[in-house]
């Protein structure tokens, strides 16, 4: 995808400004670039299928049925899970919201924020705006993503985050 200098500029006034805690202004540049997690090396499937089991076992305690997706370092994925009953529709949102929060190195929730203020974010390659997809932190180096599918916005981050704190702590 070529990218034109409008895109760029929703880029850097969206998505790459996004999560500071307030919108960036116009002439606003900060001090250390946002969401700059470095990528390290992919995770492990061992890693990958405990993150899996931890969300499952989230999910199962609150009666939700869940698609979970883990991808590595580069948005490939790993691993998967669909709980019985799991809506077939969420099995794709669930490995898309993983790899765009691997590619973007931030949660989709902050995505969804940026979107909510500039509709264009929306049409662009690889960007989910909803939450439910986490990166994976490991001794300070991006090693995956996990994202979840199947409930509400709200529902899907809950179960994400279960699985996220395996690795993220």
């Amino acid at each position: 995808m070529r990218l034109t200098a409008p895109v760029v500029s929703l880029l850097a006034a969206g998505l790459l400004a996004a999560g500071g805690g307030h919108a960036q202004q116009p002439g606003d540049v900060p001090e250390k670039m946002p969401f700059n997690t470095p990528y390290g090396a992919p995770i492990s499937l061992q890693n990958a299928q405990e993150a899996i089991q931890a969300a499952i076992a989230e999910a199962n305690h609150r009666g939700w049925q869940m698609n979970i997706a883990v991808v590595d370092s580069g948005a490939n994925l790993v691993t998967f899970a669909r709980m019985d009953g799991a809506q077939i529709g969420s099995i794709a949102i669930s490995e898309h919201k993983a790899r765009a929060a691997a590619k973007f190195r931030r949660p989709t929730r902050i995505i969804a924020e940026a979107a909510q203020k500039n509709a264009a974010l929306l049409s662009l390659d690889d960007v989910v705006a909803s939450p439910g997809g986490i990166p994976l932190v490991e001794n300070g180096k991006l090693i995956g993503a996990i994202g979840c599918s199947g409930g509400t916005a709200a529902q899907d981050e809950v179960v994400c985050d279960a699985g996220a704190r395996t690795i993220n702590k």
